[in-house]
């Protein structure tokens, strides 16, 4: 195993054969010096709630881009996000945020992504050929996240492609200069956007999450401008891609197993389990690194400390010891254990709830209102060059 197995033509088509290696070679595979790979559910599942694992976000960009990396401005606004720190930083951050993603404050949002899924769906014209990432599972997120952080949905798809060009430095393979160049562009445009949003909001405070931000730092929580202006944009970015990335694999998945599809649409009781089901299948997050910071154990397997593990949560929600017949989509599965695909532990994804219900309203609409629905190009995808971000470039669509 190697870096360049991670970033080849065939993998970004299709890891699952590269994962089914993986996990057959063993638990713990070298891929280069004091870093190792895993695809096993159990040593995933583990390691994602050990405390004694965490993040060295600074030291894997000076891996990754030399010693200069982490004055890019992209990696120093990466880290500052809570995403990227250690506790105790990570848990106030954290603890912040947490208040605007309960379970009441998402469900207001519902009216908004139901909303937003039937407009778009009304703009689409009668008989006419139409995109699903494009005109649907892009925009439905973006309009929800706009209304979370009350910025003009005009301006969340304006600053769309910068969010991309961002969102590529996420990604474990190192970028090229040129997308490096358009990385940092993107980071300052964004950053510009959102800087001028918290000086509007400290004259006009309002009940959403940048005033939440800084209603905490007024009240002695120590949160600079910049830890607000990053974490805001962090919030933008992951409204975006993730949840437009994995509607878009869901539709894939169901389209490509009819009889799937067909059980779906005859039972919509079976819609949670059927997103449920779609994120184990094909996640839009197939990646996550940890470091170790102390010598452990893992289900069985040591680490070393100061060991970097790339956890590859594709290939441990189709492992064999944890799920009978992996490979096979069923949307009426009962899924055993924790879902791997929104992370686990302190790290757990934040907007989990948020990207569910966007997922359900999303798909669920699109099963109702165009039960003819046919994918046009589902021969011919062209996938995302990326590792850790799943997802296709275009679906072509007919109702």
């Amino acid at each position: 195993m190697k870096f360049s197995d991670l970033s080849s033509p065939a993998f970004y088509e299709n890891p699952y054969s590269f994962y089914e290696q993986l996990r057959s070679q063993g638990a713990l595979i070298p891929l280069a010096p004091n870093v190792v790979i895993t695809g096993h559910y159990a040593v995933v599942d583990a390691l994602l709630r050990d405390r004694r694992m965490g993040k060295t976000y600074m030291q894997s960009v000076v891996a990754r881009y030399g010693e200069s990396g982490p004055e890019q401005p992209v990696f120093q606004a990466l880290s500052r996000m809570f995403l990227m720190i250690n506790p105790p930083m990570h848990t106030r951050l954290r603890s912040l945020l947490m208040a605007a993603f309960n379970a009441r404050q998402i469900d207001l949002l519902r009216d908004t992504a139901q909303s937003t899924a039937d407009s778009l769906i009304d703009a689409f014209e009668p008989d006419a050929q139409f995109d699903l990432v494009s005109d649907y599972a892009l925009p439905l997120p973006v309009n929800v996240i706009c209304r979370l952080l009350d910025v003009p949905v005009e301006d969340g798809a304006k600053l769309g492609s910068a969010a991309s060009h961002f969102g590529n430095a996420l990604e474990a393979a190192p970028m090229d200069a040129a997308h490096l160049a358009a990385a940092n562009e993107a980071t300052q445009t964004l950053e510009r956007y959102f800087k001028s949003v918290v000086e509007e909001r400290r004259t006009k405070p309002g009940n959403d999450l940048v005033s939440a931000l800084i209603r905490a730092e007024e009240a002695g929580e120590s949160l600079t401008e910049a830890e607000i202006i990053s974490n805001v944009l962090l919030l933008f970015v992951a409204g975006h891609e993730t949840t437009s990335n994995m509607l878009g694999n869901a539709l894939i998945a169901l389209h490509r197993q009819p009889e799937q599809l067909a059980r779906l649409k005859g039972d919509a009781s079976l819609l949670s389990k059927a997103v449920g089901e779609c994120l184990r299948f094909d996640s839009s997050v197939q990646m996550i690194v940890r470091t170790a910071f102390e010598d452990l154990e893992a289900a069985g397997h040591s680490i070393a400390r100061g060991t970097m593990v790339f956890m590859m949560i594709g290939a441990a929600n189709r492992d064999p010891d944890q799920f009978e017949k992996p490979d096979e989509l069923d949307i009426g599965r009962q899924l055993q254990g924790r879902l791997l695909s929104f992370g686990a532990g302190i790290h757990h994804c934040l907007g989990a709830r948020l990207a569910t219900l966007e997922l359900e309203t999303g798909l669920g609409t699109l099963l109702s209102r165009l039960p003819n629905l046919r994918i046009t190009n589902l021969d011919s995808l062209q996938w995302r060059q990326r590792n850790t971000l799943r997802g296709v470039e275009s679906l072509k669509a007919r109702g």
